[in-house]
């Protein structure tokens, strides 16, 4: 049964990486003319979001194939804290989860970040002038390059992986 789930988060994890692959392919229209700039910012942005949902996705398919690899069947643990509830604090997978949770820049934590991001609307840009410019660090949000989404979505499946095969020993 976990092996399904296993199949299931593999499968988003998969998709995720063949948008970002489109990332780097150049896009021709139907008529053999190339798109505009704007049109390939838009279609670079809409492989970048759809990537991270996916990620998203796997992560909230992580748990649950965790879950079941502890025979709750039934459950579907949304975040860490639920899936911690259900199976207790003691298994490893727990442990190994909430370190890679207060690791800043584990895998873990990037997904934290991108779901920050993805769920809050745009900051408001204020604009410049000569009059108002004041030097400030501006934060500016998780690293949603293709390079650093391809580390994040190699952990993730690696993660899994080692999951499954820790399982499915027994």
């Amino acid at each position: 049964m976990a092996s399904q789930w296993h199949s299931l988060v593999s499968q988003k994890l998969f998709l995720a990486r063949t948008l970002l692959g489109q990332l780097d392919r150049p896009t021709v229209e139907a008529e053999g003319q190339s798109p505009n700039e704007a049109e390939q910012a838009l279609r670079r942005e809409a492989a970048i979001q759809g990537a991270i949902e996916l990620l998203l996705r796997s992560r909230k398919l992580l748990l649950v194939m965790i879950a079941r690899l502890y025979q709750r069947k039934s459950e579907e643990p949304a975040t860490l804290d639920e899936l911690a509830f259900l199976i207790g604090t003691e298994p490893n997978e727990i442990g190994r989860l909430r370190e890679l949770e207060q690791r800043s820049g584990s895998w873990w934590n990037h997904m934290e970040q991108l779901e920050r991001s993805q769920s809050q609307p745009p900051a408001t840009k204020k604009t410049v002038s000569a009059e108002n410019i004041i030097a400030v660090s501006a934060d500016s949000g998780p690293d949603r390059s293709a390079t650093a989404l391809l580390k994040t979505l190699n952990a993730a499946k690696h993660f899994a992986d080692d999951l499954e095969d820790q399982h499915s020993e027994w």
